[in-house]
């Protein structure tokens, strides 16, 4: 996607520091009161960043990371210099337990939090969508912590629909349930 403010590309092993920088930023400022304060307090940029780079080196094709740019002709402080990374999203084969399915899943979507509302989220997000469309994926399925009402906002105003799954994963001790959205990907014709 292009347009005057900002370009989502392919994400390259260089980009792995800013990608961390971006993710452990949206932890920290999307989950506070959702997950134990010294957890967040935890994240580490640098080891983030480490393990983003191995992560990135043993993919296969079928994981796609994205990342939106600042671009010219208008930089602005909400969308970034030219160049500048300020949001990142991945997405991938949907896992039932070991088993791939035909559907997708978005793993991942953080925006700069200080570009929050500025629609990087949305760019990243419809880029994803329209990639997996293209692909032939019948559905994009994805997992939101149940008290984010600001995530799970956005997620409805892009067509995702809660669809009954709910799965709690651990923190600390803490129990943060999480529930799952789906998204019908249909050609356009």
């Amino acid at each position: 996607m292009d347009d005057d403010r900002i370009r989502i590309r392919p994400m390259t092993p260089d980009d792995c520091d800013r990608v961390a920088e971006i993710r452990i930023g949206g932890w920290r400022s999307a989950y506070r009161g959702l997950i134990p304060q010294s957890y967040l307090d935890a994240l580490d940029v640098a080891r983030d960043a480490e393990r983003r780079r191995g992560y990135f080196s043993q993919r296969d094709a079928s994981v796609v990371d994205l990342v939106a740019v600042g671009a010219p002709p208008r930089p602005s402080r909400h969308w970034g210099r030219d160049g500048e990374i300020v949001g990142w999203a991945c997405h991938g084969p949907y896992r039932n337990g070991e088993a791939r399915t035909e559907d997708v899943e978005l793993y991942a979507i953080y925006v700069d939090p200080g570009r929050y509302g500025t629609g990087i989220g949305h760019a990243l997000l419809q880029e994803s969508v329209r990639r997996c469309t293209a692909a032939g994926h019948p559905r994009m399925l994805l997992w939101v912590l149940k008290d984010n009402a600001r995530a799970r906002r956005f997620y409805e105003r892009a067509g995702f629909r809660a669809d009954g799954a709910e799965e709690p994963f651990e923190v600390e001790g803490v129990e943060v349930p999480e529930v799952r959205y789906a998204r019908e990907l249909t050609p356009h014709r």
